[in-house]
């Protein structure tokens, strides 16, 4: 798990402030598509140490915020609300705030095609 948890941290890392990725998008950026749940696990065991991590920009795939299951859901969104996302009815409208990487991120392997998440 060490390796695919370098793998989503690097991920998560790389998405730019003000955009927001889905568990699953992270998942298959990272080189285990289908395992959201996994990314979620990863997210949940952050570390003081890892304080550089966006977590805050990893949403559901239908834009929702599962941290509220965490109790950090008021802080997810006042995050994403600092950085100009919006949360209509409670959820990131990901047409338009959905990041996917470049080819030439380094450290990020795009997905071949980009999937429904």
């Amino acid at each position: 798990m060490d390796a695919f948890r370098e793998c989503v941290l690097r991920v998560v890392r790389s998405v730019p402030a003000g955009r927001v990725v889905t568990y699953g998008q992270v998942a298959l950026l990272a080189g285990r598509p289908g395992a959201a749940r996994a990314v979620g696990a990863v997210l949940r065991g952050l570390r003081t140490a890892d304080g550089d991590v966006p977590w805050q920009r990893v949403v559901n795939a239908s834009g929702g915020l599962s941290t509220y299951k965490v109790g950090h859901g008021e802080l997810q969104a006042a995050l994403l609300r600092a950085e100009g996302v919006p949360l209509p009815h409670g959820k990131v409208p990901l047409p338009r705030w959905q990041w996917w990487p470049d080819d030439d991120l380094a450290g990020v392997t795009p997905a071949p095609a980009r999937q429904p998440t």
